[in-house]
């Protein structure tokens, strides 16, 4: 198959040699798991417990608040302690579940029916995925459901799978794709059946040929599934870049993949279908990189859905005394985490412990129009102009100017000499638009 590739993008050190030859191990259940019932795009679920309740695993902690929402399940048996608002990894504070885990519980999940997906219709398929509570684990946390349900207006004729993980550090994926190939296909054959296709594509850096190779060997003879190894380039496993790898065609500026026949899925969410039809289990729990040069033992990880950051590093035996700074996500596109009482929620790839001396100084000097911004950035942008407008807040222009083909993949701000934070003003100032349109629609 041909492999098209993308214009500029960067080459940032992969540093994935810490965790990518980790197999992945089970992490115990801490004493307390917190659930914020906003952990996906789309609107949190809707609380469904109180105070002094006792939940099994897999019970629902929160029900799906119309079609773009999901449930919330209790990854662990326990007893409802509290429920508050309680710092969230994006630094803000969430509507939260406190579990008490009970120490003697088996936490085997309560007998479930295993839906046979053979014999489903596709409204309930879709809705079987729905009720798993499965979102995008790629990071966007996208509800699953809806990709497998686009709308009639467009024909899908290929499905994509990102196997590229082109974040530096992290190593879930590629994790996934050795040790569960064969839950990468099912899920897979699944979305096929689903979504009426006959093609799929895998897409894999070079950098994973343990990957490439487990997925090659696991591939099932009765479907067209091409594995594809990719040039090892940032940010290849953004979704419209790898879609222009792939199959060379670009998404229009402010359209959506499926305008171009596609629908692009996480290797990650595959494999989490795959348990939804062969176990019943909704989604409890989901693998985790905690790496960094600042973090004493890194691993790869299962952990349950709402184990406290604090806690997953006391398990890697915590960080070393020139720790400087958590980032959750990888450190490119990641955001620095605030609080160690934040949860692992559903959309956390990664926890990456930086050192003082890999992490960025404060110090930030004037522009110098080298232009390296502009050969950074692979949607075309101009940063170091949209920099400019962002910082005297002339959103108007700056949504003129494209401002929302930006994808904060941090390109940009990784190749300036003069340490200008261009992404982080995009982040800021398109939350300012949201805000702005917000209002002028009330």
């Amino acid at each position: 198959m041909a492999f098209f590739g993308f214009k500029h993008g960067v080459h940032p050190p992969e540093e994935k040699e810490l965790t990518s030859g980790l197999p992945i191990r089970r992490m115990p259940y801490p004493d307390e798991i917190i659930l914020p019932l906003r952990q996906h795009a789309g609107k949190p679920a809707t609380l469904c417990v109180k105070v002094g309740d006792y939940v099994e695993r897999g019970d629902p902690v929160g029900h799906a608040d119309g079609y773009m929402s999901v449930p919330i399940h209790a990854s662990a048996a326990g007893t409802v302690s509290a429920i508050d608002l309680w710092p969230h990894p994006d630094g803000s504070y969430a509507q939260a579940v406190h579990i008490k885990v009970d120490k003697y519980a088996l936490q085997a999940a309560r007998p479930r029916m295993v839906p046979r997906w053979e014999g489903l219709t596709v409204q309930q398929v879709v809705k079987a995925v729905q009720d798993a509570g499965v979102v995008g684990l790629g990071g966007a946390a996208f509800p699953t459901h809806v990709k497998l349900a686009p709308p009639k207006d467009y024909t899908v004729h290929t499905l994509i799978i990102n196997g590229a993980e082109c974040e530096p550090y992290l190593t879930s994926d590629h994790r996934t794709m050795v040790e569960f190939p064969d839950r990468v296909h099912f899920g897979c054959r699944v979305m096929m059946h689903t979504l009426g296709v006959t093609k799929a594509v895998i897409g894999v850096e070079r950098n994973k040929p343990d990957a490439i190779e487990a997925l090659e060997r696991a591939k099932p003879k009765d479907l067209d599934i091409t594995i594809l190894p990719m040039t090892v380039k940032y940010p290849q496993g953004a979704e419209k870049m790898l879609i222009h790898a792939v199959t060379g065609v670009e998404v229009p500026s402010g359209k959506l993949p499926v305008t171009v026949g596609v629908v692009v899925q996480n290797v990650g969410s595959l494999a989490a279908i795959a348990e939804v039809f062969d176990t019943g289990l909704p989604l409890l729990e989901r693998i985790v990189t905690v790496t960094g040069h600042g973090l004493k033992r890194p691993a790869n990880l299962i952990v349950p859905v709402g184990t406290k950051m604090k806690d997953l590093l006391a398990y890697c035996d915590g960080v070393t005394p020139n720790a400087a700074e958590v980032i959750i996500g990888g450190p490119m596109m990641g955001q620095s985490l605030a609080n160690l009482e934040a949860p692992v929620i559903k959309g956390t790839t990664g926890v990456v412990v930086l050192t003082a001396d890999e992490v960025r100084g404060e110090k930030v000097y004037p522009c110098i129009h080298c232009g390296r911004c502009l050969e950074a950035c692979p949607v075309f942008l101009n940063p170091s102009w949209l920099g400019d407008l962002a910082r005297v807040k002339r959103y108007d222009e700056m949504a003129a100017n494209h401002l929302s083909d930006c994808m904060l993949c941090g390109s940009c701000s990784y190749v300036c000499p003069s340490n200008i934070p261009l992404s982080q003003l995009f982040q800021a100032s398109k939350a300012a638009l949201r805000r702005i349109q917000t209002a002028g629609a009330a």
